[in-house]
């Protein structure tokens, strides 16, 4: 071991009955050390005999030995403490605004290193010396600095604080047990101090635990709305691209608009122009007529006689009084506007139709056909994704699970809470039905599908004909045949929709 005293710590020497620095410091059979008079003190107070720090029962008084080794390490401790003392009573702290000083020093005030709760007096480093090396002062109890050290005194018998009054929960001296407090529950205060660290304790770490949940909490919130930003910014995206396309449909269509009616237009003005063309090829052959007059005044008979005849061209006689050239009417924009927002409703259906599908298709769950359920003609492929009819029934267990008479098949999910979707393909598929079914729906004999009996299917007979089935089967009508049919199930809404994806469309 180095003999440099900053090697060794106080807490390595302190009693645990004093927590004071050991003075003859003797062993028991467990192995703990104490001061020799504590421990004496300790088990003249304490029957059975047992060990401070480890409990340990000893059920006849030890015989206590002195430590020699902890006796010499003690000693060692103590002479370095004193070296650093002298050698850096310079270099301690002044005391600061704040900082509890010495009460001994004249001058400069340093700061204090420890408070006595018997001298009621603080003390620096080089002024607690003497609590550390004389055995009197040894025994004192030594604290963390602190102020006000006369308010750690019975105001009434100038004794010491050191006990605790539970009936009326308040520190007294030893003196008020015999007075104001004569029959109370008094115990020492260090005992009250333990028993309230231990409430302190876990107060402190039941405040711990809710702050935990607190920032728990806010981290809960901060996600939350983290969320809510992501899925505000993805409305907006989406709705933005259905604005797009609507506004691109509105123009689509007023150019078309503007161009009927400039059309309108320019016809009423080709036929005004072929009018005045021809009024104006009329007025040329009118003109002649004032060369007859001039012919009509001359006197020679040679030149009348001559020139009457190729002057002599039939007058017009086209009559324009019912020729009419009408602006062109646009009391038909009524209708064209009528028109046009029909083909708004049409457009905007269909765009939402499309924002529906695809926010419907974030449910999709991955379906796998259960071969248990399959009626005995129906062959499926090895990964469950396909299925087709077969030209021979299979001899198959007939089972309370299988349809025995429909020619069906059912997905081995099962949901019975929120939303699920799922596409089929029936591309070259002259006939079809397809939907969601009951779990406890009848698979045995002759089946009526229909809500009632279990069943929320759409079916296609001879590509033509669609039909929802309900009790009373309801026409679909669809644009074109569809290739891939969507379903969605909505559980809580208690709802069943059929999308052509393709189309985009919503089949019923």
């Amino acid at each position: 071991m180095s003999a440099d005293g900053s090697s060794l710590c106080e807490n390595q020497f302190l009693c645990s009955i004093c927590q004071d620095v050991f003075t003859d410091p003797v062993s028991t059979p467990c192995g703990h050390n104490f001061c020799k008079e504590c421990i004496t003190k300790y088990w003249d107070t304490n029957v059975p005999y047992k060990c401070p720090n480890c409990q340990k029962m000893f059920y006849t008084r030890p015989e206590l030995q002195v430590n020699t080794f902890v006796s010499e390490m003690v000693a060692h401790f103590r002479q370095s403490a004193h070296q650093r003392a002298s050698s850096s009573s310079s270099e301690q702290q002044v005391a600061q605004p704040g900082d509890v000083p010495c009460d001994v020093c004249t001058g400069t005030k340093l700061k204090a290193l420890k408070s006595c709760l018997v001298c009621l007096v603080s003390y620096c480093e080089t002024h607690l010396e003497p609590h550390l090396a004389t055995p009197g002062l040894k025994r004192h109890q030594l604290i963390d600095p602190v102020e006000n050290l006369e308010d750690r005194m019975c105001t009434e018998h100038d004794k010491l604080l050191e006990l605790f009054c539970e009936t009326d929960q308040m520190c007294v001296c030893m003196l008020c047990t015999y007075s104001d407090h004569k029959s109370h529950d008094v115990v020492p205060l260090k005992e009250e101090y333990q028993r309230q660290k231990v409430e302190v304790e876990k107060t402190e770490a039941e405040i711990q635990q809710t702050i935990q949940e607190r920032r728990l909490k806010i981290q809960e919130f901060k996600r939350s709305v983290k969320v809510s930003r992501d899925n505000a910014n993805r409305e907006i995206e989406d709705r933005n691209s259905v604005f797009i396309k609507l506004k691109e449909a509105i123009q689509r269509n007023q150019d078309k608009v503007i161009k009927t009616i400039e059309d309108n237009h320019k016809a009423t003005a080709r036929e005004a122009e072929g009018f005045i063309k021809e009024l104006n090829q009329e007025i040329s052959e009118l003109k002649k007529s004032a060369e007859l007059k001039q012919l009509s005044h001359s006197g020679d008979h040679l030149y009348l006689v001559q020139n009457f005849k190729s002057l002599n061209a039939a007058p017009p006689t086209k009559n324009w009084t019912e020729v009419r050239v009408c602006p062109a009417s646009y009391e038909g924009n009524k209708r064209t506007l009528a028109q046009l927002l029909e083909m708004l409703k049409n457009e905007t259906k269909k765009l939402l139709t499309e924002f529906e599908l695809k926010t419907v298709q974030q449910f999709a769950v991955d379906v796998t056909l259960d071969p248990d359920t399959a009626h005995p003609s129906l062959i499926l492929s090895e990964d469950g994704k396909q299925v087709h009819h077969g030209l021979v029934e299979k001899n198959l267990p007939d089972t309370p699970k299988r349809f025995s008479t429909f020619i069906c098949v059912l997905g081995k999910q099962s949901v019975s809470t929120g939303r699920f979707y799922f596409e089929v393909q029936v591309k070259g598929k002259t006939g079809w039905v397809l939907g969601v079914a009951r779990e406890s729906a009848n698979r045995n004999g002759l089946i009526h599908l229909s809500c009632k009996n279990g069943y929320w299917t759409l079916w296609c007979i001879n590509e033509k004909v669609f039909s929802a089935l309900t009790e009373t089967p309801v026409s679909v009508s669809v644009e074109s045949q569809p290739e891939k049919v969507g379903v969605f199930v909505d559980y809580e809404e208690g709802l069943v929709s059929f999308y052509d994806v393709d189309a985009a469309s919503l089949l019923h």
